[in-house]
């Protein structure tokens, strides 16, 4: 798997490239700022980018901006993003123009270097993976929306479904079957007035919902 890095932290920068690089990735480009990297992107085509939320020069949320160009020129690539803090609305920013791909986390996560990759592939095989942080701190912010419909459980599943995780992932993490979680999601489709269409699409149109973008 070809990976860009967007990182100005030059030691995160090169503790990425040794981590990714022993385990099977190929790091084709590892840059310090926003332009370089859709320069990089413009010119590797990688299946992934790890951005940095902010990047110089201002440090406020250049990477972003560059990752949301990006995504309009080279849809086909994965956008990793990292923040130092819990700021969901890029999630849902990116989120707005693409379902797929998409993954926001702490960067403390990258020391949990397991449950790093495994986010990195997830989003690089065109699933997303939310940070449970940024989660925790959307259900917290609801009030008087749809999302009141929910039960307690229900919410617990919308929220794994929000980060990424697949049925079995559910399954696993609340220890119930996955013909429980199943029937967990389908009153979640019904509460939130979902279309019927197929399954994929409808979990994303739900965790937009949750997100708080248009459906």
């Amino acid at each position: 798997m070809r990976i860009v890095i967007a990182e100005d932290s030059v030691l995160l920068r090169a503790g990425l490239i040794k981590l990714l690089e022993t385990s099977g990735f190929e790091v084709v480009a590892a840059v310090g700022e926003a332009e370089g990297l859709l320069a990089a992107v413009r010119a590797h085509r990688p299946d992934a980018a790890i951005v940095d939320v902010r990047m110089p020069p201002g440090y406020t949320d250049e990477g972003v901006r560059a990752a949301l160009v990006m995504r309009q020129e080279a849809p086909e690539v994965a956008v990793l993003l990292l923040s130092q803090y819990v700021e969901e609305r890029y999630a849902a920013d990116l989120l707005s123009i693409s379902t797929s791909g998409i993954g926001y986390l702490l960067k403390d996560r990258v020391a949990d270097v397991s449950g790093f990759l495994d986010a990195l592939r997830r989003v690089a095989a065109g699933g997303t993976a939310l940070d449970p942080e940024v989660v925790s701190q959307l259900l917290l912010r609801r009030h008087n929306d749809p999302l009141d419909r929910l039960t307690p459980r229900e919410k617990e599943v919308l929220s794994l479904m929000a980060e990424g995780r697949s049925n079995a992932g559910i399954a696993a993490k609340m220890i119930v079957s996955e013909s429980a979680v199943a029937k967990h999601i389908n009153s979640i489709f019904a509460k939130l007035d979902l279309p019927h269409a197929e399954g994929d699409h409808r979990r994303v149109l739900a965790v937009l919902r949750f997100l708080g973008g248009d459906t």
